[in-house]
């Protein structure tokens, strides 16, 4: 890949978990002042679902081209922000209940069911079918499980016996269920993007029409909220009952269309990332270092949040307040993630080094 245009993924990449943060920090039970629509985060999400599906097929077709070694590098990854944000979203919530316990009694936080709950977060099932179990008040996890759910398919597809390819997929698409399959079609559309040939020689004047058409197109998507009308008519169409157990799918219509505006982006910076060598050299090494933190921003940010907000006194209608909310959660959230982010390569030796699974040679030659 080409490092220019490595850094812009990785740019997005950290611009989506910043998103998600101010969002979710000017939610209406935490602050007065409305800033951003409450669809924002949402739509950064889908950012980081057809970067995804980009970024793991490249590495399938560059470096981790056997099951053993990409599972290796998805667990050591996952667990490495996952295990500690299951167990440190109690913590926080039960800390933050001691400043306001009627703030965690009603619905942005749910605490019956403990175990069942980080049991169903460390096995990535929460949004099975059209269930959603809600890991304690760290709502934003619902988008990792929708992530393990296509790591599965893809490995699937590319590592399985060509026999045994359909069936297998078959039944995982029938464990998983309609409502994270809903979404599929966005991460397949990065895996698309990798590997259409075609998309890797636009010329340069049409890979500047198609990048600022783009981020013309996402800003008016936004302004107008777009996603929002879509879902009136997705609501009149399917029904209130099914349209609210799709729960984070039910913005699908939207979703899609979003995703074809950042596809452009994707398809026209590729072609010019070369023209951008010179802001990459004086700024690619702190935007390599900072996106290192997406994860951990995006993983561990709202419990932390909602605590800082219930400790910290102040007029939550003025957006210094705001600010500040965000700035420390945000500190939090990196000082967390050298601790765990940061060490992912050491998980990956360890599992590396404990699970040596054998690599099956017919897998290899049916792989596509």
């Amino acid at each position: 890949m080409n490092r220019h245009f490595s850094l812009y993924l990785d740019l997005l990449r950290l611009l989506a978990a910043l998103a998600v943060l101010l969002s979710h920090a000017n939610m209406r039970s935490l602050v007065e002042t409305s800033l951003l629509p409450q669809s924002f985060g949402h739509n950064a999400v889908i950012v980081f679902f057809l970067l995804s599906g980009y970024v793991i097929a490249y590495v399938a077709d560059t470096k981790e081209n056997t099951a053993r070694t990409y599972w290796i590098s998805r667990l050591a990854r996952i667990y490495s922000v996952a295990l500690p944000a299951t167990l440190l979203a109690p913590i926080m919530d039960w800390a933050g209940s001691q400043f306001a316990p009627a703030f965690y009694a009603g619905d942005v936080t749910t605490h019956d069911y403990g175990l069942i709950r980080i049991a169903a977060s460390l096995t990535f099932t929460n949004e099975l079918w059209l269930i959603s179990i809600m890991p304690f008040s760290n709502s934003a996890y619902w988008s990792l499980c929708y992530e393990m759910a296509y790591y599965l398919l893809f490995s699937i597809w590319s590592f399985a016996p060509a026999h045994r390819r359909w069936p297998w997929l078959g039944l995982a698409a029938l464990v998983i269920g309609p409502k994270i399959l809903l979404l599929a079609p966005i991460w397949l559309l990065g895996v698309v993007l990798y590997h259409w040939r075609a998309g890797h020689r636009i010329a340069k004047t049409a890979g500047w029409l198609l990048w600022l058409g783009s981020l013309a197109g996402i800003l008016a998507y936004q302004w107008w909220d777009i996603g929002k009308i879509l879902s009136k008519h997705t609501e009149q169409w399917l029904g209130t009952w099914l349209y609210t157990r799709l729960h984070f799918s039910k913005h699908f219509l939207g979703d899609y269309l979003l995703a074809l505006i950042i596809s452009a982006s994707f398809l026209g910076f590729r072609a010019i990332a070369d023209q951008f060598a010179g802001c990459f050299k004086y700024a690619g090494g702190a935007i390599r270092q900072a996106s290192s933190y997406t994860f951990s921003i995006y993983l561990f940010h709202l419990p932390i949040l909602f605590f800082w907000h219930m400790a910290i006194p102040g007029d939550r209608r003025h957006i210094t307040y705001y600010l500040m909310i965000v700035f420390i959660t945000l500190v939090c959230t990196i000082l967390l993630g050298r601790v765990t982010e940061q060490q992912k390569d050491q998980l990956k030796k360890w599992l590396n080094a404990y699970l040596p699974l054998q690599t099956n040679p017919v897998a290899q030659q049916n792989a596509p």
